[in-house]
């Protein structure tokens, strides 16, 4: 097993960042020929997904997942919590903090256009994260 911890600083809601390179860097540092690597974002108010890193494709995602947790709707954390980042953990959840993807011969099984994301979420103007990149499989 090889694991490695990334840093990002984020502008706030609706940032999307192509982790792909670093991910397969992890591969490529793990020196594992097959197998699973894992990318989890820690806190609750961030995703990781895949998607076509494309400008147009971006901006769909988004406005879906506006539509989906609309700004201006009644959230109940934010009763209880008042930070106003109810929709935050929302579509953190529906996203997911992870995902795994299959390597072999020390290559990610992606798709063409299929890249690796970290989404930001958090209502705040700009947040740390770390990201956790976990690569488990076989030397041979």
């Amino acid at each position: 097993m090889f694991r490695k911890t990334i840093h990002l600083s984020t502008r706030g809601e609706g940032q999307i960042i192509n982790i792909s390179p670093q991910v397969e860097e992890a591969v490529r540092e793990s020196t594992l020929v097959s197998g699973l690597v894992t990318i989890f974002a820690t806190g609750s108010t961030a995703a990781v997904t895949t998607i076509e890193y494309e400008d147009g494709v971006l901006a769909d995602f988004l406005r879906a997942l506006k539509t989906f947790a609309p700004d201006e709707a009644n959230y109940g954390h934010n009763t209880r919590w008042g930070d106003g980042n109810g929709r935050s953990h929302v579509k953190a959840s529906v996203i997911g903090p992870s995902i795994t993807i299959p390597f072999q011969k020390g290559v990610m099984m992606c798709g063409t256009w299929q890249q690796i994301v970290f989404v930001e979420l958090d209502v705040r103007k700009s947040r740390e994260r770390t990201v956790v990149i976990t690569v488990i499989g076989d030397t041979s």
